[in-house]
């Protein structure tokens, strides 16, 4: 199939904003619960009239502070309640919020703020607040996200009036590409584009996930990230509660202390959750029970792939649920029975394994220029291996070379000031190419096999997708990052950086990097990931680089854990060539 659209649910008023759910909800239902503050003391709860009354001061500030309609504000901070408090006080006003990443170097922060020609700022810490004043000194203000505005003055109904004066076709957001190659590009995103979105989701595909008592999801990605964005505004329009927490290692406390009902995620998060359970049962004398009950988990998935489990299996899956599975989902708060997973693939069974656990993960396809998703799976219907298939209101092509194009109202508005960059990913018929390659089944599902520009051409002629092969390997414990190399050369090789997490108390990266022990194991990995590409596509050998080589405070992973191409094959230029003998 070269073609599947699926038709929209819902249309979006032209008078429609963000903004103005957080009034109407305040009106009919102010006692209702929106949100939940991390503290000290807890989780206390945010009623929809105590959210609104919250983004009134602030929008009153931004009034008095000048800042117009149209007018860009920066947003640097981590995953917090202010951050959405902020970005709804800003939409309410008519303004448009610049997320700025708070790892962002200094020249990035800069290169965003002058490009955006940001009016003013929001900042969490100290280090944020002296990056930015550096970097932009001619903003007109700089205020911390959990201080006060000076809002006296500006009446409550001077924030109506500005709300009123918001259309769907105004611009929301730019959002900035992370950059894994070249200088950040700006997407133009409007009201329209995330709300037509995300009510399409909610009627369509994800629905069933709201229907349950009470749902609930923690937010831990980070908000300058379109896909956490966007999931920001699907709780707050479908009435869920919402909490963030702002670092992720503090997750899986923070996930038994909330107990969300979903949460999402990129493919790392899962694959951690995986590795640590795995390395806890070890340690535990429990392995081989932990290695039988994932078997047991995937080929049960799987059997109901295909129309269902045997009795057998059935059983047996109910004795691993009581022994494993249930202590599994109690760690994440004992409520969660879903997530959302987007960024790049998760793997098969490792998508098989979370299902059979009773944690079903639903993936989903987007970019920032699609304000996030155009496809997804959804519960009912959950094809593993798979990205679902297109949203209402979204057209997916499958062009004569591969690539992906996508068309809709969930498509941007262009580069913010780059006409020509917008030309380049958009054509005369509306079509938004996404430089990635996939497929689509007889059913309309997507099914993504690599990134046209990382297609790798080996000295033979061999086009090898890298991103199948660093999903494989990175399933594995002791592998944190992956990056398939070959350009050019005879044979396909790989960089490989070991997760510190998964090291033995004492043992060293350097040491582990030539431990026989670890390179048995890394070899194994190789050979696993080697069994689903041809003979000319293996992983023909690896480099062991330290831990800290391939990070994001390295500067070779952007916000979400993607790697930065570009900046690897430069920085490894030398570990790369001795792979091939110094050629």
């Amino acid at each position: 199939m070269r073609e599947y659209s699926v038709p929209a649910l819902v249309d979006v008023p032209a008078s429609a904003g963000l903004a103005d759910t957080v009034f109407t909800r305040a009106e009919e239902r102010p006692g209702a619960v929106v949100m939940r503050r991390k503290t000290d003391a807890g989780w206390p709860v945010v009623t929809a009239a105590e959210f609104r009354d919250q983004v009134v001061e602030v929008a009153r500030g931004l009034i008095a502070a000048g800042v117009e309609h149209g007018d860009r504000v920066a947003l640097m901070s981590r995953t917090r309640y202010e951050w959405t408090l902020v970005d709804y006080a800003i939409w309410s006003v008519g303004a448009v919020t610049v997320p700025v990443y708070e790892t962002s170097s200094a020249d990035q922060v800069a290169w965003i703020l002058a490009d955006s020609e940001a009016r003013a700022a929001f900042v969490e810490l100290d280090s944020h607040e002296e990056t930015v004043r550096e970097a932009a000194p001619g903003l007109k203000a700089v205020w911390r996200i959990d201080g006060t505005l000076d809002a006296e003055g500006v009446p409550a109904s001077a924030v109506d009036e500005r709300r009123e004066r918001v259309a769907s076709s105004d611009l929301a957001t730019i959002v900035y590409t992370s950059g894994t190659t070249g200088r950040p590009k700006g997407c133009r995103i409007t009201h329209d584009n995330l709300l037509f979105t995300a009510l399409n989701v909610l009627r369509g595909p994800l629905e069933p996930l709201f229907a349950r008592k009470d749902p609930a999801a923690l937010l831990f990605l980070p908000l300058a990230h379109i896909f956490a964005r966007m999931i920001q505004v699907v709780l707050f329009e479908a009435g869920a509660v919402m909490a963030h927490t702002p670092n992720m290692k503090n997750v899986a406390p923070d996930l038994q202390d909330f107990q969300p009902t979903f949460l999402l995620g990129v493919p790392r998060v899962f694959e951690k959750v995986y590795n640590s359970a795995e390395q806890k049962a070890v340690a535990g004398g429990k392995g081989t029970i932990f290695a039988r009950a994932v078997d047991v988990a995937v080929a049960w998935s799987r059997a109901e792939s295909s129309g269902g489990a045997p009795l057998g299996l059935r059983l047996r899956r109910a004795v691993f649920d009581r022994l494993v599975y249930a202590k599994l989902r109690a760690a994440t708060g004992g409520r969660l029975s879903a997530a959302v997973c987007g960024g790049s693939a998760l793997g098969d069974r490792l998508g098989h394994f979370f299902r059979g656990v009773g944690i079903e993960v639903f993936e989903g396809y987007g970019l920032t220029e699609t304000s996030a998703p155009c496809s997804v799976n959804m519960p009912g219907a959950n094809k593993i291996g798979t990205v679902g298939k297109p949203l209402p209101g979204v057209t997916l092509r499958v062009g004569d070379d591969g690539e992906i194009l996508a068309k809709g109202r969930n498509v941007f508005g262009g580069y913010w000031k780059n006409d020509a960059a917008t030309d380049e990913v958009v054509d005369s018929g509306g079509w938004f190419h996404t430089g990635d390659i996939g497929e689509l089944d007889a059913d309309g599902y997507l099914r993504i096999t690599g990134r046209k520009k990382e297609i790798l051409v080996t000295a033979a002629g061999k086009n090898v997708a890298p991103a199948p092969l660093e999903d494989a390997l990175r399933a594995h414990p002791l592998i944190s990052q992956a990056m398939v190399v070959g350009d050019g050369r005879p044979f396909v090789a790989a960089l490989i950086t070991l997760d510190p997490e998964a090291m033995p108390a004492g043992a060293t990266a350097e040491g582990l990097r030539t431990d026989p022990e670890v390179l048995a194991g890394i070899q194994a990995a190789v050979d696993r990931a080697n069994l689903s590409v041809s003979k000319a596509e293996q992983i023909k050998k690896f480099a062991i680089l330290a831990a800290a080589d391939i990070t994001e405070d390295s500067g070779h992973l952007t916000p979400t854990l993607k790697i930065k191409r570009n900046l690897v094959l430069r920085d490894f230029q030398k570990e790369i060539d001795d792979l091939y003998g110094g050629h």
